[in-house]
């Protein structure tokens, strides 16, 4: 069972790597790059390994048994 948690941001988007640590998932921009990398995240469903993926409201991430939904502030 995943932990949902709403994510608001006041911008357009936000990066996937600046996401993970804006919603303290990763400690660390370091940390982030290596889940995204190893293919440990998803976005919508899908494993993404590009961590300058742009994330707008409306989207669905999951690291382990996080899910993160944005949406705008």
């Amino acid at each position: 069972m995943k932990k949902t948690e709403k994510i608001e941001i006041n911008t357009e988007f936000i990066k996937l790597d600046s996401l993970l640590k804006f919603a303290a998932l990763t400690g660390t921009g370091g940390e982030a790059k290596f889940v995204i990398a190893e293919g440990m995240v998803t976005v919508n469903g899908e494993v993404c390994t590009q961590r300058g993926k742009k994330i707008y409201p409306g989207d669905t991430v999951c690291l382990n048994e996080f899910e993160l939904a944005v949406v705008k502030a």
